[in-house]
């Protein structure tokens, strides 16, 4: 078993690779696992909870690994159609618009790059979010 806050390397770098390309955004370690950040404020941040201090999480531990998560943020708006679903988001019990992503070999990667991007333009100065390109129209 790891210790709380351990994440395996691969999923460390798919997370480094997305947010490095985020203008002056910077990772860090937190008090458990690791984070990134825009100026003081961040906007991703991964580790593998102790599921017996936060028991919301034991039911994705499976027998030979913890379950390792992400919190970030979204817009207010998108908060309900992102958790209601469940698995694999669920909404995180501090913050008004974090999420909880139980990262896998179930994860989209490519989903998860948009979330964090959405993050970090949640997150970054307005003249910082501004030099990312403008997601896809939907429909």
């Amino acid at each position: 078993m790891s210790s709380p806050g351990d994440v395996p390397p691969e999923i460390l770098n798919r997370l480094r690779s997305i947010c490095r390309q985020l203008p002056e955004s910077y990772e860090e370690p937190a008090w458990i696992g690791m984070r990134w950040r825009i100026r003081t404020r961040t906007f991703a941040h991964v580790y593998t909870p102790d599921v017996e201090r936060s028991p919301v999480y034991a039911s994705y531990a499976t027998a030979d690994q913890e379950p390792v998560v992400m919190t970030f943020r979204v817009p207010v708006d998108d908060l309900l159609g992102l958790t209601a679903p469940g698995f694999p988001f669920l909404r995180a019990h501090w913050g008004h618009n974090v999420v909880v992503a139980v990262l896998g070999d179930h994860t989209d990667w490519t989903e998860l790059a948009e979330l964090i991007t959405d993050s970090y333009r949640e997150t970054a100065p307005k003249f910082l979010a501004a030099r990312l390109p403008l997601p896809p129209p939907l429909g």
